[in-house]
């Protein structure tokens, strides 16, 4: 078994639409996030590399500086009032740490089938981030890419 791990921190604001307490208030954290992609055998690129750690962080770092926000708030998706290159809608009814965390999942798949299309190759990727320093959220799941 093969495996790469990443880490890395990114900084963000969001809220929680209907939430009964304070995190229904903008408010922004420091996210840890961890990514962990095994496969039996990588495949490897023509500088004999699977997959670039650089690269799998930007799954991450893609969302450092901006607002989180799903596409039921309206309020934030008002370009004449907040800047779209300022805001990340995400799948799902808020932007949870569950649906951050799917996200970088997402994009991660997608990177793999980017890079090596078509290979048929299984593997197991698996995402964690930390929202605060107690509350961690992760997901793993096998994927054929």
């Amino acid at each position: 078994m093969e495996r790469i791990v990443v880490t890395a921190h990114f900084h963000t604001a969001h809220r929680q639409l209907g939430y009964p307490g304070h995190c229904r208030f903008v408010h922004g954290h420091t996210w840890r996030g961890k990514i962990i992609v095994q496969a039996e055998e990588f495949p490897r690129d023509a500088i004999d590399q699977s997959l670039d750690f650089g690269d799998l962080k930007k799954t991450m770092r893609r969302l450092d500086h901006k607002l989180l926000v799903s596409a039921h708030d309206h309020q934030f998706l008002n370009s004449a009032e907040f800047e779209p290159e300022g805001i990340v809608v995400l799948d799902g009814r808020g932007p949870s740490v569950e649906n951050v965390a799917l996200d970088i999942f997402r994009n991660v798949v997608a990177h793999i089938g980017e890079k090596f299309p078509g290979r048929g190759v299984e593997y197991t990727v698996a995402v964690e981030i930390q929202e605060t320093d107690n509350n961690f959220f992760a997901v793993e799941r096998k994927v054929r890419v």
